[in-house]
């Protein structure tokens, strides 16, 4: 199952049909994808399930409805344990952005932690999850897949946010800062976090 974000309200992609209660349930191969989009940014659905038979297909039929951005993030942390964090747009969320034309998805998210914080230093230690969330841009809805990294970073200067991409503050987080922080983030960030809840 996928658990892709719309407008922070969960959508998922299953080859499991479950008793309706508090959701919707759709056809992957049939629904109206972008009503059903749009609906969720007018707030008139919470939560639906689009189903598909076949778990290995989910995600290509997906992809066959709504054009993808490709992006790599870091879940960052010093050498005090502490993780970095950007806030953006009024919510602390993690650096991430999308990948260049050619360019290997580690790489993607080494340069954009470093470019949205100044941080430098890094090193991959593991592979994370990826995460899912539809996003507009131009009229046009994306679904953006994030591949997100554990980085371990020996940098000991003061991040610096990247104006242009809107950044307000960059802030080295221990754990209960960290959960303070969570209160005002975006779901899929929190999935990133699952033991600090």
């Amino acid at each position: 199952m996928y658990k892709v974000f719309v407008n922070d309200k969960p959508l998922f992609l299953t080859n499991q049909i479950f008793k309706e209660t508090d959701f919707q349930l759709f056809l992957l191969e049939s629904v109206d994808f972008k009503q059903l989009i749009v609906k969720y940014f007018q707030n008139k659905i919470q939560k639906a399930y689009l189903y598909h038979p076949d778990e290995k297909e989910i995600m290509k039929v997906l992809k066959t409805k709504i054009p993808v951005n490709k992006a790599g993030g870091g879940l960052v942390y010093n050498k005090n344990g502490e993780v970095l964090f950007i806030f953006r747009n009024g919510k602390w969320d993690l650096p991430k952005g999308g990948t260049d034309k050619g360019e290997e998805i580690e790489d993607t998210a080494m340069r954009e932690v470093e470019e949205e914080t100044g941080v430098n230093g890094l090193s991959i230690s593991k592979k994370l999850q990826k995460t899912y969330h539809i996003f507009k841009r131009n009229g046009v809805y994306k679904l953006k897949i994030t591949h997100w990294f554990e980085m371990h970073s020996t940098y000991d200067g003061i991040p610096i946010g990247q104006a242009e991409e809107g950044i307000d503050k960059v802030e080295w987080k221990n754990p209960e800062q960290i959960k303070e922080a969570l209160k005002n983030s975006y779901e899929n960030i929190k999935l990133l976090f699952e033991e600090y809840k």
